[in-house]
C-alpha cells in the first residue's frame, strides 16, 4: 500500500503503538474490510492486495501491524501461549473501536485468521463475515515440521534480510514467533470451540500444497459451521493472495457481492448486519 493510495495512522493500544492504513471506499455503505495478517506479516507485507480489495469492491479497507510487526512497537518479551486469544479478545476490539469500525468483515491470514475465528467467536454480533486464508484451528504435525524448517531457512538464507524490509526489528519478530509455535505448550492450541458460536457468513481459502496446514483445518471448520463456503486453491501453498491471486481475489469478490447484497437488502428491514435469517 502506497500513501497516495492510503490514509497512514497509528493508534495506541494495549499499551503498545500500532501501525495502521486505511483506504476509503467508493461505497459508503459497505462494510469495512479489516485485514489481520499472517505469523510475519505487517502492513506493508500484504503489497497491493488491499488496494485490490479496495478496487474491486468499492468497500472501505483498513490494515494494521500488530505489537511486534511492520513499524508498530517492538516486542520486548516471549510470546505466550494466549498471544492469539490476547490479540482477538483486546487488541481487535479496542483498534476497531478506535478506529470506529462496526461490524467489519475480518479478512485474516494464517495467525489473522485465527484471530478472526476466535474474535467471531468471542463477540458474535460484530462481525459482518469472515474470510479465512489458510486459518489454523489446532496444530497439526505439520505445520510443526515447517516452523521448525523455517528456523533453519531464517539462520541459513537471506530471509532476515526480507523480512527487514516489512519489519523495523526483524530478529525479534521472527523468533517471538517461531519460538512460541514451537514450544511445547503450543502443542495443544485449539480454538475449535470459538466457531460454535459464530453466526456470520464465512469463506475459507486453502492452498492445496500448504506447507502449514493441511484440509484438516477446512473440515474443521466445515464441521461446526456447515455453511461455511470454501475454496481449495491448487498450485497454491500458505499464501492465496499471493500463490493465486487473481482466483483469491475472484473468490472474495463473488463472496463480499453475496452477503453484502444480503446485507443491503436486511438492513433496509432492519436486521442487523451478519444475522442468519431462519
Amino acid at each position: 500500500m502506497t500513501h497516495s493510495q492510503s490514509t497512514v495512522q497509528t493508534y495506541f493500544v494495549d499499551g503498545h503503538s500500532l501501525e495502521a492504513a486505511r483506504m476509503e471506499g467508493r461505497h459508503s455503505n459497505l462494510p469495512t474490510i479489516v485485514m489481520l495478517h499472517e505469523g510475519l506479516g505487517s502492513v506493508s507485507h500484504w503489497r497491493d492486495f488491499p488496494s485490490q480489495i479496495a478496487e474491486k469492491t468499492g468497500a472501505s479497507v483498513f490494515v494494521y501491524s500488530r505489537h511486534g510487526h511492520g513499524a508498530s512497537d517492538d516486542l520486548q518479551q516471549p510470546r505466550p501461549v494466549s498471544y492469539l486469544h490476547h490479540e482477538a479478545q483486546v487488541v481487535l476490539p479496542e483498534i476497531l473501536r478506535q478506529a470506529q469500525i462496526h461490524q467489519p468483515v475480518l479478512l485474516g491470514h494464517s495467525d489473522g485468521a485465527s484471530i478472526a475465528i476466535i474474535y467471531a467467536g468471542t463477540f458474535p454480533d460484530s462481525p459482518a463475515a469472515l474470510i479465512l486464508e489458510a486459518p489454523h484451528v489446532f496444530v497439526e504435525e505439520l505445520s510443526v515440521s515447517s516452523i521448525a524448517q523455517a528456523r533453519q531457512t531464517y539462520l541459513h538464507t537471506d530471509l532476515p534480510l526480507r523480512l527487514k524490509r516489512h519489519h523495523a526489528n526483524a530478529d525479534a519478530l521472527f523468533w517471538g514467533w517461531n519460538n512460541i509455535w514451537l514450544h511445547p505448550d503450543f502443542r495443544e492450541w485449539n480454538i475449535e470451540s470459538f466457531l460454535d458460536p459464530i453466526r456470520c457468513p464465512v469463506l475459507v481459502l486453502q492452498g492445496a500444497q500448504d506447507e502449514y496446514g493441511t484440509l484438516k483445518q477446512v473440515e474443521a471448520i466445515r464441521a461446526r459451521i456447515p455453511s461455511t463456503a470454501s475454496v481449495i486453491l491448487d498450485n497454491c501453498k500458505h499464501s492465496p493472495h499471493r500463490d493465486q491471486p487473481e482466483a483469491t481475489l475472484a473468490a472474495i469478490v463473488r463472496f463480499l457481492y453475496a452477503i453484502t447484497s444480503t446485507h443491503l437488502a436486511q438492513k433496509s428491514q432492519g436486521v442487523p448486519l451478519g444475522a442468519k435469517q431462519k
